[in-house]
């Protein structure tokens, strides 16, 4: 996990200083799914690392490949060593900015819309995410559903497996925040 941060840490050079501004996700989990002819395939990871600087929207995202976990143990291995290629690419990663300025909102549910480039598999891709913010205070969750097509990240499906993976997989990010420090939100 310390590695996990110092790459984040890294990551996030978008913003100058670590101020009271900064929120870090102190629970960040990712799950995929494939809803294919002849199995759904379900992953969880729990590993996932973000920052948020909230005076000015900016968010990063690092999940670590290898943290995906499966039902079966086949399944995880040919995850990581046919499709994702782990040990070549071991992290995917967001950046981007938050639409809504988020120091503003109310404690309550908000729809949010975010846009930046997401990094998988080497590939980078603009990508717009909706999702919902629940603001409680000096502390917030986001949660995401969207859409990955394999073939736009170089991900390549073998022939006979084509009814087993799906060509789409259904991805769901829920990123609890904390305070990183002294923070000032107007509400």
């Amino acid at each position: 996990m310390k590695k996990i941060s110092l790459i984040l840490f890294l990551f996030i050079n978008c913003t100058n200083s670590f101020s009271q501004n900064m929120f870090n996700a102190v629970s960040g989990t990712v799950s995929l799914f494939s809803h294919a002819p002849i199995e759904d395939i379900k992953a969880e990871n729990k590993q996932a690392a973000s920052f948020i600087n909230s005076a000015t929207n900016e968010i990063a995202v690092v999940i670590p490949i290898r943290n995906f976990h499966f039902a079966k143990a086949l399944m995880e291995e040919h995850f990581n060593e046919k499709y994702m290629e782990s040990d070549k690419f071991p992290m995917a990663s967001f950046k981007g900015i938050i639409q809504d300025s988020i120091a503003t909102l109310a404690d309550g549910e908000h729809l949010v819309s975010t846009k930046g480039t997401i990094t998988i598999h080497g590939v980078e891709k603009e990508l717009e995410i909706k999702g919902v913010f629940k603001r409680d205070g000096n502390s917030f969750t986001i949660i995401s559903d969207f859409k990955v097509a394999l073939k736009d990240f170089n991900i390549t499906i073998p022939k006979l497996l084509f009814q087993n993976i799906a060509e789409i997989i259904d991805v769901n990010v829920t990123l609890d925040y904390r305070a990183s420090g002294k923070t000032i939100i107007n509400k």
